[in-house]
């Protein structure tokens, strides 16, 4: 590895390519140029998600080439691993295309771990480097700056990067060569999968129990049962504020990814499959756009009832 890499990429210095900015990519951006980061390139396929952006002095591109040439370092977040694909590995327009030798692209979409090694192999060729970088946090954590982020790849190059990450998460995790971050993040999506089955049906349960349900969530906030996604996901339920801080039809992708995965290596994953279901029935019934706490209404729908609306 070249001593080029080991310079750390710093505030005011650094080229920063963005590619993606919906609702978790956005306030990363934005946080990344509040925190010094403000030669920003930014590539996106709907031009009015990025104007934000543009006011705080972001450069939009007509493609990921273009960010690619632009930057010292890239950043994407996209939907599904056929966006990955294409925004980075694609021969004509793709970021890898028009980016120079040292540079390094930062995949932090929940993707496939294959697609992160094969991004690493094919960077490499080229003299750039990658790692795969998804994160854990949800639109909060995107905003608040205090996101989880898994790393795959080689630890040298997660060294150059540190300010960075440094600059939109709070806990940074190098979990070993390419490909490891994002089965990490696997790990982390079947816990969340079946844990929101348990805050829904916990609360449902208070709800047909006759229990003031607010009373309820914050009576077992206080105990064993405590958890990011009831703290974080119980009241959005009980307002019944269903939008999306992870997207359900992403979630869904998600869950396909692990269970690919855990079909590789012989392993039986019945809760997870349980979570897939409801949540498949929560997106076939009109939910896809929704955030993963809508899984409270697949549950209602089965159960022929309603938590009522807390003013909360």
């Amino acid at each position: 590895m070249s001593a080029q890499i080991l310079k750390q990429f710093l505030p005011g210095s650094t080229r920063v390519g963005f590619l993606g900015v919906g609702v978790m990519g956005k306030s990363i951006a934005t946080n990344l140029i509040n925190k010094g980061y403000k030669n920003m390139t930014v590539y996106t396929r709907t031009k009015s998600k990025a104007d934000p952006l543009i006011e705080l002095g972001a450069k939009l591109a007509a493609s990921p080439k273009e960010v690619g040439a632009n930057s010292d370092v890239v950043i994407s977040i996209v939907g599904y691993p056929s966006d990955v694909r294409s925004v980075i590995l694609d021969e004509e327009n793709g970021v890898l295309s028009g980016m120079k030798e040292g540079g390094v692209i930062v995949d932090m979409t929940t993707s496939q771990p294959s697609l992160a090694v094969e991004i690493y192999n094919k960077a490499k060729e080229k003299g750039v480097y990658s790692l795969d970088a998804p994160c854990s946090g949800g639109d909060i954590g995107a905003r608040n700056a205090t996101l989880t982020i898994f790393v795959g790849g080689d630890e040298p190059v997660l060294g150059a990067v540190t300010p960075i990450f440094e600059s939109i998460g709070k806990t940074i995790n190098f979990m070993g060569e390419s490909g490891k971050g994002q089965h990490a993040k696997m790990a982390n999506q079947v816990i969340i999968a079946t844990s929101m089955i348990g805050v829904c049906e916990g609360l449902l349960y208070a709800h047909k129990a006759g229990l003031d349900v607010h009373q309820t969530l914050k009576a077992v906030s206080g105990g064993a049962a405590n958890s990011f996604s009831l703290q974080s996901y119980g009241p959005r339920i009980l307002k019944r504020d269903f939008e999306p801080g992870f997207y359900v039809e992403h979630f869904i992708k998600d869950m396909e990814i692990v269970l690919s995965e855990a079909n590789k290596m012989q392993l039986v994953l019945p809760g997870l499959n349980l979570a897939k279901m409801l949540y498949d029935s929560l997106r076939n019934n009109g939910g896809a756009k929704n955030g993963t706490q809508a899984l409270i209404l697949a549950l209602e729908q089965i159960n022929n009832t309603q938590i009522k609306k807390y003013d909360i």
